[in-house]
Parts: C-alpha cells; structure tokens; sequence
C-alpha cells in the first residue's frame, strides 16, 4: 500500500533582501513532492507534455509548454504522470508576496497586475499562445541582473496579467476571495460561503446581496459568467474535492455535507465539472494529505 504523503511547507531560498529568484533547469523527471509556501511562484516548462499539474483541488495533464502562477500558501506540484521526455525545461520564478506594497499596487498602472495576483489564488494557467510569446523572454531571465532583472520580470507580470485566455485551476483557494472592489460580490461570497452545506433559494442570496432576483441573475451572470445555480455548484465542488482528499468520510457524507441531497445528482456535477468521478478524483489524490 502506498504510504501517505504530507504535503510540504517549503522554505524557499529568498532572503529578506531578495527581490526575486529564478530557477532554470533542465531535468529528465519531477520529484519534488506536493509543497507550498507563502511566496508567488511563476512555473514555465518546455518538453514536458504528460507531466501532471496538481494546484489545488486541480490536477491535470499539461502540454507540451504552459506558464502557470502560483498564489501564496496555494500547494501545488508537477508530478512525471505519462511523460517520458527526459529533457524537460523548467523555470521557476518565486518572489515574496509583500513585494509589491498595498500602495504601489493600487497605482492605476498595476491595476492589472493586483488584479491578477487576487485571482493567483486559485492559481492561473496562461493560454499556449502567451507561453509561446513569453518563452524567449522568460528563458533569457537568468542571463539578466541588477535593475535590468528586476524591471524585466515587472514587464513580464504585466504582460501575463493583460493575456487573453486566463484559466483559474483550483476551486477554492487558501484565503477569501478578495472583492475589495466590488461590495455586492463580497456579500454574495460570504453568504454563499456560510450557507452552502444548506438549501439556498434565489430569494435567500438576493436579499443578502439587497437586489431583487432579476437583477441579482444579470448581476452574477455578469461577475462570473454563470448563473447562480452554477457558481453555487461550483463553490459546493469544490470543497466536496478538498474533503475527498483530506478526509475519510465516505462519499455521500462528503455530498451531502457539501450541500448535495442527491447522491447521484452530486455525481454528475462532479464529473462535469472535474472530469472524473468523486472515486475516481479520491483515488487520483490517493496518499495526499493537506497540512493545515
């Protein structure tokens, strides 16, 4: 039987007096267990398709180049999977998540950039189109130093943070979701947050966000691209996965616990959303223990 895994607090090598770290290696294979840290972390990697990308509650096969970003405390890793490249290229850019202070991120030239860092928290895959037209300036990073080191990867965040094709990865994400900007969307969160395990009707969440259901349904369809019902599936699911990895509750415990009444129904959005059955994603995860 496999043994069972802690998840590893990593203590990166950044000193207090570091800006940002780049790793640029070529390896034949991944064998650093699931981590995490409190530092962001942009991972490049060529050559690497059929590695397994685990962030979160999210685990899939990558191709054959991504740039992903990693928020603070988020674990996450890149497991071998079905790969058998024994050149694969990877960078890793790690940088502390005070790095940029409150006050300089809220200038209106990082907008986009704060933006970005709020959403890492899920952590964020970038389209194969912005790797591609990233990959010669990421891989020429560790040629660089001083200011022109430091202005270069400022150039490159910026750059990430105004991609087309963003996808966040993990469901939920260490911290609250931040809404600092948007007070209706902060109350939506909340109740949702505090109310999922229950019965939640169209009425109940309009009120708390004080609109009236028409308006709510154009105003959550807008912030999140889906309707309610669907959100609410999604933030269900989401910590249906975190307790088949954490947990040894049987799967209709965890269903029902996550605000499903329906077993079978709480099957079929699970697989819609995860690609694979609640049994399935526990076996996938099997041996993995979150550290709290």
């Amino acid at each position: 039987m496999k043994k069972a895994q802690k998840i590893q607090r990593e203590i990166t090598p950044l000193s207090p007096e570091d800006s940002f770290l780049v790793f640029d290696r070529v390896k034949d294979k991944f064998d650093f267990p699931i981590h995490f840290h409190p530092e962001y972390e942009i991972n490049f990697i060529q050559n690497g398709k059929g590695v397994r990308r685990v962030i979160g509650d999210h685990m899939e096969e990558i191709e054959e180049i991504e740039l992903v970003l990693v928020g603070p405390n988020l674990y996450h890793g890149w497991e071998m999977g079905v790969c058998k490249n024994k050149q694969i290229h990877e960078i890793t850019i790690q940088f502390h998540n005070d790095l940029f202070e409150e006050s300089f991120l809220s200038r209106r030239i990082m907008a986009s950039i704060k933006e970005m860092f709020n959403r890492s928290n899920h952590g964020i895959l970038f389209s194969k189109k912005t790797a591609l037209e990233l990959r010669n300036r990421i891989t020429q990073l560790s040629r660089l130093d001083g200011m022109d080191y430091f202005l270069e990867i400022v150039s490159i965040l910026h750059d990430m943070a105004n991609s087309r094709n963003q996808r966040l990865l993990s469901t939920y994400t260490v911290d609250h979701d931040k809404f600092e900007e948007d007070d209706k969307m902060r109350l939506v969160y909340e109740f949702v947050q505090k109310n999922f395990s229950e019965k939640i009707s169209l009425d109940d969440v309009s009120k708390a966000a004080y609109m009236s259901p028409v308006s709510f349904n154009r105003f959550i369809k807008k912030r999140t691209g889906k309707t309610f019902v669907n959100y609410l599936n999604d933030i269900r699911v989401g910590y249906a996965a975190r307790w088949l990895i954490e947990k040894e509750a049987s799967i209709s415990e965890i269903a029902f616990r996550a605000g499903f009444n329906n077993i079978a129904n709480f099957n079929r959005i699970f697989k819609s959303l995860k690609k694979v059955t609640p049994s399935q994603y526990r076996d996938n995860f099997y041996g993995i223990k979150r550290v709290l």
